[in-house]
């Protein structure tokens, strides 16, 4: 049974979307409303929105909208009922124990179990006789038992169908197992283990679940690594390796590594704030998580090709999350998995070495453009100075600025004001192209033209833009609901998504319910509620009157009749139409 009406209402009454948000994003009064950095992508100019009236937030940047619910199911990945929970716990609630939850919860805590159980059984497969090669290889890379079982390490054994029967003697559906994303259907539609003959490592969220593994293949092959694909529990580009040990560490900074091995090497050796990326390169998602547990990043990336192409994709990344970024580089090409073993009990004092050695980001840059030209030359000078200029114009602080400005002009015999110069005109331009993005961006979400949940706007404009404000009208008058639910069945709405919303709200309304966001958020996605939210914000400082709705209506109604003679009438009807509606505007006219 759907959650009482009584409990949503004392939650909802509990549950500020202005308390809660404050404790992700910095917020600031403007006029009625709030404004702050979005936290759900980076963003250097305020454009995440809390409107106080009617409970809703919306960012014109990504998108990004909704109730307090909402609110909470983006920013800690949760379905609706576990925001529900997370919810009635901070306002010291509980919830209602015959209040049935809904087919993604229940399949959620299925998986959580299946991956449990599967973590249990990869382990007591490393520690079996079957398991010897994949324990002879962790413990060949310097791993004692004790970090395996920290870690909950495993082994995938060789037989396709080793863990699928396992999991079906404890009683776990197929259909369940395959959403857990540790089995696929072959061509004769039995399961076949998603992992074998690999090291397993089980990837642990903030709270203590198994969300999904890696495995990592035991001699000569590609792939190296096999990782979970998303799952109901799962999103590879929103989580973080050994994060759940880290944000614990009490250090006052974290080290980002590029793979597992890396990160339990590094824990095993005391540097137990190190974490890693999910087999994807850093996202901004990534960047935000870090930015809530520390103000400093160690980036340690590999010293190949690759691993370098990754750092430098990941400073700005890090920079826009507001983060510090310093950068280690492990001399000889090694990995620091393979450096601290190279220096046995001492591994820990060296690596210790390196990090306190280790520069920031834009000495790393800086030397990194450096070491790809000849700086002798004055080819090469001018070359090296235009990639300098290009890094120096991506700070915020003036201070920096200077400071590097005059360290370049030390190095290059270049006066220090023609480097500043030349910065600012780099950062001006840069400026410009960022503006140009976000107000295109802007414009594009105000008005829904990007809005994937309802693509059928962009071809009717004029429908949809009346059908958004008599729902925005309804939501936020809605003792005016009677009179318009008569007027305007819901077939004559011409996009499907609009008229699901009017039909949700004409239902809730002929059962006396609310029909407020929070009241809305059980019915419609988060991507969905962006939508109602985006449409709320719309008209948030704009007046609206019965006369605009009856407008809105007749709008409506119009296109409707519009439309349905397109489909079925002649040429000649449509002739006819289109002087009606030239009357029916003459007439408007000389009112």
């Amino acid at each position: 049974m759907p959650l009482p009406q009584e409990f949503l209402e004392e939650l909802k009454s509990r549950s500020d979307l202005t308390e809660v948000a404050s404790s992700y994003v910095s917020l600031k009064r403007q006029g009625r409303n709030l404004v702050g950095l979005c936290p759900f992508h980076n963003e250097k100019t305020p454009s995440f929105n809390i409107y106080p009236e009617n409970g809703s937030f919306y960012c014109f940047g990504c998108g990004a909208g909704g109730d307090v619910i909402t609110f909470v199911r983006k920013i800690e990945n949760l379905d609706y009922m576990e925001a529900i929970r997370f919810l009635a716990q901070r306002a010291g609630m509980t919830v209602p124990e015959d209040a049935a939850d809904n087919g993604l919860m229940k399949l959620r805590t299925r998986i959580y179990e299946i991956n449990r159980e599967t973590a249990r059984y990869y382990h007591q497969m490393l520690l079996s006789p079957q398991g010897k090669k994949a324990l002879d290889y962790l413990m060949g890379r310097a791993l004692s038992v004790k970090t395996i079982r920290h870690f909950g390490l495993g082994y995938a054994p060789p037989g396709r169908f080793s863990l699928v029967d396992f999991l079906g003697k404890k009683g776990y559906k197929e259909d369940e197992i395959v959403s857990a994303n540790l089995a696929f259907r072959g061509r004769s539609g039995h399961l076949i283990d998603r992992f074998y003959d690999r090291a397993m490592f089980p990837i642990i969220d903030l709270r203590g679940n198994i969300m999904a593994f890696g495995g990592r293949i035991l001699g000569p092959g590609e792939p190296k690594y096999i990782n979970s694909s998303d799952t109901p529990v799962y999103h590879k580009g929103r989580n973080l390796f050994a994060l759940n040990f880290a944000k614990d560490s009490g250090q006052d900074n974290l080290i980002l590594c590029e793979g597992y091995m890396d990160v339990i090497a590094l824990h095993q050796a005391g540097f137990t704030n190190a974490i890693a990326g999910l087999g994807t390169a850093l996202t901004p998602e990534q960047a935000k998580l870090i930015s809530r547990y520390t103000g400093e990043v160690i980036a340690s990336y590999d010293a190949d090709s690759a691993g370098q192409k990754a750092a430098s994709r990941s400073i700005p990344l890090l920079r826009e999350a507001g983060l510090n970024v310093r950068i280690l580089v492990v001399p000889n090409g090694k990995d620091p998995d393979e450096f601290i073993r190279s220096y046995g009990e001492n591994g820990h004092a060296r690596f210790q070495q390196l990090l306190d050695q280790c520069g920031n980001d834009v000495e790393y840059q800086l030397e990194k453009a450096r070491r790809t030209v000849n700086v002798q030359t004055p080819d090469g000078k001018v070359a090296f100075l235009e990639s300098a200029v290009k890094v120096l114009a991506t700070l915020d602080n003036p201070i920096e600025q200077e400071v590097y400005a005059g360290k370049l002009s030390e190095e290059t015999h270049v006066e220090r004001t023609t480097l500043l110069s030349q910065i600012k005109r780099q950062r001006q331009k840069q400026q410009k192209s960022e503006r140009k993005k976000e107000f295109r961006s802007f414009q594009q979400k105000r008005i829904g033209l990007k809005d994937s949940v309802n693509p059928e706007k962009q071809d009717k404009l004029r429908a949809a833009g009346a059908e958004e404000a008599l729902l925005a009208y309804l939501i936020r008058y809605p003792e005016a609901s009677l009179q318009i639910f008569q007027q305007l069945p819901p077939e004559k709405f011409s996009t499907s998504f609009n008229c699901r919303v009017y039909r949700v709200i004409m239902d809730r309304m002929k059962e006396g319910k609310s029909t407020d966001l929070t009241d809305l958020s059980s019915v419609f996605s988060p991507e969905e509620m962006g939508t109602l939210a985006r449409i709320l914000a719309k008209v948030a400082d704009i007046p609206m009157s019965r006369k605009d709705a009856q407008d809105y209506v007749k709008v409506i109604l119009e296109e409707s009749q519009k439309q349905m003679l397109q489909k079925n009438s002649s040429e000649k009807d449509l002739l006819a139409y289109v002087e009606y509606l030239k009357e029916q505007k003459t007439r408007k006219q000389g009112d």
